[in-house]
């Protein structure tokens, strides 16, 4: 195998979603050149999700961005912290500061349409088909049946949970504004990137600009890792 001279990438999936979110994303990056893992975390515990992110970074090689959407911006928030770590990119995304969980962050804002959508059956979260357009409602009518029919379950108090480590403290970040997000309010997500003081952009998406404007998602990613890639040559 050739050695490799571009930073890995690594995913995390959010809720009611699976490493295959990604599924637009991934193929390219690998023609390109970059080594590409999506974590497949159950979404059973905060700690649990966090460790096999980090498991992920334990497969590729060194350095690695992240990338996070949704919840999966708590993840990379706290797996962010691992040295092999050299920048964070956030999609549509959640990003708690040390006092604060994903719940905690959310209620600071208005709450989302999605939410009146949900159903919670046997201490997991379902999102009703009704919902769907909510989250994906810029994707083709076949693009979101498979949404629906590919949803992750998270446990119900998921986002009440923490465990320890803010890396967009520590590590360069990169922010995709959802402006037609109705999941994650979009005035959560100009806080968070003002917060962390990251480079961010807009797109005029709903909540999975990884499927509705791949192309944008694909231009960011790139310029981290090149980022990335400089950073390591200059050092």
């Amino acid at each position: 195998m050739p050695k490799q001279t571009k930073p890995s990438i690594v995913f995390a999936h959010g809720l009611w979603a699976d490493g295959s979110c990604f599924g637009k994303l991934i193929p390219t990056l690998q023609a390109e050149g970059h080594e590409v893992m999506a974590s497949q975390h159950g979404l059973d515990a905060l700690a649990s999700d966090v460790a096999a992110v980090k498991a992920c970074l334990a497969r590729v090689n060194s350095p690695a961005i992240l990338v996070g959407h949704s919840y999966g911006g708590t993840l990379i928030t706290h797996a962010g912290t691992d040295p092999r770590v050299a920048g964070l990119v956030y999609i549509a995304a959640l990003a708690p500061d040390a006092d604060e969980t994903s719940q905690s962050l959310q209620n600071k804002f208005p709450k989302t349409d999605v939410f009146k959508h949900i159903e919670v059956t046997d201490g997991r979260v379902w999102l009703k088909p009704s919902g769907v357009p909510c989250f994906a409602g810029d994707l083709p009518e076949a693009e979101q049946k498979l949404v629906y029919a590919t949803q992750g379950l998270p446990v119900a108090d998921l986002f009440d949970q923490k465990v320890e480590g803010v890396a967009w403290k520590m590590k360069p970040n990169w922010y995709i504004v959802a402006t037609k997000d109705r999941t994650v309010h979009p005035d959560l997500e100009r806080f968070v990137a003002k917060r962390m003081g990251a480079t961010t952009y807009e797109v005029e998406s709903s909540h999975v600009p990884m499927l509705s404007k791949p192309s944008v998602v694909l231009d960011v990613i790139r310029t981290a890792a090149t980022s990335a890639a400089s950073s390591q040559r200059a050092a």
